[in-house]
């Protein structure tokens, strides 16, 4: 039975290309396969199962994970009614009063000397 899979996986470079292409061309029951190095995308044809189509993939050593579209959709957990967050007052900010500074003394006041009038 053919059937299309379609991959992610991480390529930089041409060197990384060459390395999917060879396992993807030698492997078989792939009747076809596309390579797009910007999307990350390695999209194949044939007459082959997607788990084994991952693994020759997996051997060049790049990071390789089933294309989230083509992966089966988990089955959504019921939806929980929406509560809105509880209002948040703002946090006072109180002036931080830095230690009071002792007042220079006055300069101490000497008592007038009376001459006395002789």
């Amino acid at each position: 039975m053919s059937q299309t899979v379609v991959l992610k996986v991480g390529m930089s470079c041409q060197g990384c290309v060459g390395a999917v292409n060879r396992v993807l061309g030698k492997m078989e029951g792939v009747e076809s396969f596309d390579i797009d190095i910007k999307e990350q995308k390695v999209t194949v044809k044939g007459n082959v199962e997607p788990q084994a189509v991952f693994q020759t993939v997996s051997k060049t050593g790049k990071k390789t994970s089933f294309w989230e579209a083509e992966a089966p959709a988990p089955t959504p957990a019921p939806a929980e009614p929406e509560t809105k967050p509880a209002e948040e007052k703002p946090i006072e900010e109180k002036p931080v009063e830095a230690p009071a500074e002792p007042e220079p003394k006055p300069a101490e006041e000497k008592p007038a000397e009376t001459v006395a009038a002789a």
